[in-house]
């Protein structure tokens, strides 16, 4: 099966309706990243058909389950889920927020070479980071636990905005310790496409007083 077609069969199974031109954006992402990879370490995966579901499939698989034009992806180092995200969802506005230069250097590149005019990128600490208007969704893979990704990121969240976190397995601990003021709107397992592992989305979002 040729990478275009493992990914519409991938992102059918996921419920998506990508356009072959999405289609090509999304594997062009891939050609970039695993160009880049060499240099910048941006990923341990190396291989280009492992990046399709250990990368690709994998952040398409939080689209359904997330609504809201302004989307911050914290910490997004080789651009994930937020590259995917604003390929999958043009009609966003995507933020990829990461203090490490290289991987910031490496976003910017990729945003242009994508012609992504719905994303932008800025290299900073995301504690000393701020922004109005504020986001609709907060998104983090991999870039902490629960409590340290809201702790540090909750001034940029939207009155009605919902943090969400990709997670492997159900992630019962961390939600135990949760801040004050937060509770967890629900918790989504998702089925990756050629990805045996577990993975969950946690969505968390501000108590109403």
């Amino acid at each position: 099966m040729s990478p275009d077609a493992a990914l519409a069969a991938g992102s059918d199974e996921l419920g998506l309706a990508l356009r072959a031109s999405q289609r090509k954006q999304l594997l062009t992402y891939i050609s970039l990243l695993a160009k880049w990879n060499g240099v910048y370490n941006l990923t341990a995966i190396r291989e280009e058909h492992e990046m399709l579901s250990h990368h690709l499939l994998d952040a398409l698989s939080i689209v359904p389950h997330v609504e809201g034009r302004r989307f911050l992806d914290v910490g997004s180092g080789a651009g994930l889920p937020g590259i995917p995200m604003a390929i999958a969802r043009p009609e966003c506005e995507v933020t990829l927020l990461d203090s490490n230069q290289k991987k910031a250097a490496f976003l910017q590149q990729a945003v242009i070479e994508l012609e992504l005019s719905n994303a932008k990128v800025s290299a900073a600490r995301v504690e000393a980071w701020h922004v109005d208007p504020r986001f609709d969704v907060i998104a983090s893979r991999a870039f902490s636990d629960l409590a340290e990704f809201i702790g540090q990121s909750q001034h940029l969240l939207a009155e009605h905005g919902v943090f969400a976190a990709m997670k492997g397995a159900y992630p019962h601990a961390e939600i135990e310790r949760l801040p004050e003021g937060f509770s967890v709107r629900t918790v989504k397992r998702l089925a990756v496409p050629g990805l045996a592992a577990e993975r969950h989305l946690v969505l968390v979002e501000r108590e109403t007083p």
